[in-house]
């Protein structure tokens, strides 16, 4: 039996750097507009609202709730043949803008449009030290 090629991961780029230097930390970080305060995701050079020049970096919550999600069965490559099935699901944050990430545990096992969930983070990988984002159930609170 072979072993699956390595899955492929995202290449940082000047607009996307801190996004990933965040995650690789555990923190999910997101652009807000100094001129309009609209927070963005992904990440670009200007904002996607009033086109404003250099948008802030935050530290967002990481909270938010799940819009939409798909279970896939056929892998868009031989890499993520070893996780199938799995989720996908689209999350929308706290701040506002949405992100499209994988679900795990309970969020994955039984996804349920709203449902609360938090963004977490892989170990950093590769060669750019990567930390994938990832969403699940948070934990309930005692």
């Amino acid at each position: 039996m072979t072993e699956a090629p390595a899955r492929p991961l995202p290449l940082p780029n000047a607009d996307t750097l801190p996004f990933w230097e965040g995650a690789a930390r555990g923190q999910l970080r997101l652009q807000r507009c100094e001129a309009c305060g609209e927070a963005q995701f992904p990440p670009r050079a200007l904002c996607a609202h009033c086109h404003h020049a250099a948008p802030a970096w935050v530290t967002a919550s990481g909270h938010g709730r799940l819009v939409s999600h798909t279970r896939i069965h056929r892998p868009p490559s031989a890499a993520f043949k070893p996780d199938l099935p799995y989720v996908v699901g689209l999350v929308a944050l706290e701040e506002g803008p949405r992100i499209m990430v994988t679900l795990r545990g309970a969020a994955a096992d039984m996804p349920r449009i709203g449902d609360a969930l938090r963004i977490r983070f892989d170990p950093p990988a590769g060669p750019h030290g990567i930390a994938l984002p990832y969403a699940e159930k948070p934990a309930p609170e005692a």
